[in-house]
């Protein structure tokens, strides 16, 4: 996995730290099959951090911050933890929330502000003004651990994200649009804050310091239940910065409890595997595929289960004969039923969607009036079959050729810009994942096309 943290870095020679989920929703835990972390609780920002916890009731008698070879900086078991057992308890009084934003200095201003601001804007404007704050802030040793710099695309150089597969280009530029759309929107907001500064609000509350709070709140949040305030926007106010909780890396095969509990009032997670002394301790952040991770956190899963690689509807249709007639029919059909987005290549072959659009477009004409019998599953003929199975196999063909070029022009490049290595290292590894899972795919593909060769 990769962050742009440099500020996560350790004596393993990991360069880049761990980006942190915004909608955790259910959390999960488990146990690393990789030990020998190495403690850095004796680091001044955690001897810190622990005391302003422990002022706010916090003690951790089970985890302790530690680097690992692979993940970096993460959190380590202190002993063994068995299964259904609370390892984080955090007070209410630890969680960053627009609670906490209203009862600041910002509170007034908020109330009177016309339309409402969102709380996403509160939370990514307590955090610049805290910061801007410095030693005066209270929140100075939550803010001293935080990342100061991040991967997600927004943040990454434009050349660098000409390199994402197609899917995920498009998303990158409408979360880069939507970004600039959010600063810009907030500037008048901004400007009425003035009274509380010496400096110009402008330069404390420029792009580049609310994109960082922007990409704090969106990777490192955890989900809490839905508040209503008057004095915010209808957008939904679900989101709280959880210190030292959010140390936690993330890995796809895990699982843990994880929810607000209304009667402590403590953020808990609560294990549902064991895990031994000394071992680094994950959570998940959903069963996302890598695009999906690179989006919202800035990282890339190596071996990830929920990886894939998706097929856009130009290339769904690129090896299909021009001269068929019935091929808008086709393509209204599945835009109809809903077969025309989402369809993958996985570790286990092309999904079933694939297939089935597959199907459908490869049907002869005298077999078109059973279009409704392969969306319900039905095998319509033999040649039906190993055509489709010779399509997905032609466009895993395509899809490797194209993951090939791109990987030696990434390694070109690697070579020509040194200040863009950790970037481009971020890519590369997302396409190297694609390529493992599309070679994969084609030798499922093969076997499933030798009973009809």
């Amino acid at each position: 996995m990769f962050d742009g943290a440099p500020d996560r870095s350790c004596s393993f020679g990991m360069k880049m730290g761990r980006g942190r989920t915004s909608r955790i929703r259910r959390r999960k835990l488990f146990r690393s099959s990789v030990s020998g972390g190495v403690s850095e609780s004796y680091k001044p920002e955690f001897i810190e951090l622990k005391k302003w916890l422990k002022d706010r009731k916090f003690e951790d008698t089970n985890l302790i911050p530690a680097c690992f070879p692979g993940t970096g900086r993460g959190l380590m078991s202190k002993t063994s933890l068995r299964e259904g057992q609370v390892i984080i308890s955090l007070p209410e009084s630890c969680l960053l929330t627009t609670d906490t934003v209203i009862r600041s200095y910002l509170g007034a201003y908020i109330a009177k502000w016309h339309p409402p601001p969102s709380p996403l804007l509160a939370l990514c404007t307590f955090l610049v003004s805290e910061k801007h704050a410095g030693d005066q802030s209270l929140w100075k040793p939550y803010l001293e651990i935080l990342p100061k710099a991040y991967t997600c695309p927004v943040c990454l150089e434009p050349e660098v994200v000409n390199l994402f597969p197609k899917p995920l280009k498009a998303k990158a530029e409408e979360q880069r649009t939507r970004v600039q759309e959010f600063f810009s929107s907030s500037r008048d907001f901004f400007s009425s804050l003035q009274p509380l500064f010496a400096e110009a609000v402008e330069s404390i509350f420029s792009y580049r310091a609310l994109l960082w709070a922007w990409c704090t709140v969106n990777t490192r949040a955890v989900y809490v239940k839905p508040r209503q305030r008057r004095c915010f926007s209808a957008e939904p106010d679900t989101c709280a910065l959880a210190p030292y909780l959010d140390l936690l890396n993330h890995s796809p095969r895990v699982q843990v409890e994880a929810a607000f509990n209304e009667e402590t009032r403590c953020y808990e997670i609560r294990t549902a595997s064991r895990c031994r002394k000394r071992e680094e301790v994950f959570i998940c952040y959903g069963p996302h595929d890598n695009q999906r991770l690179l989006l919202d956190y800035g990282f890339v899963s190596v071996h990830n289960p929920h990886a894939c690689v998706y097929v856009s509807e130009d290339i769904l249709v690129k090896y299909l004969p021009s001269i068929d007639k019935q091929m808008n029919k086709k393509i209204s059909i599945l835009k109809d039923h809903d077969f025309i987005e989402n369809l993958t290549f996985g570790w286990d072959g092309p999904s079933w969607r694939l297939l089935t659009a597959l199907k459908l477009l490869c049907l002869a004409a005298e077999e078109f009036m059973c279009w409704k019998r392969i969306l319900l599953g039905e095998v319509i003929s033999d040649t039906n079959e190993k055509t489709s199975l010779d399509m997905a196999q032609k466009i895993c063909h395509y899809f490797t050729e194209e993951t090939n070029a791109m990987l030696e022009k990434i390694s070109h490049m690697k070579g020509e810009d040194v200040a863009l290595i950790n970037q481009l290292t971020l890519v590369e590894t997302l396409w190297t994942e694609e390529l493992k899972i599309l070679q994969a795919s084609a030798e499922i593909l093969s076997s499933l096309q030798a009973p009809f060769r």
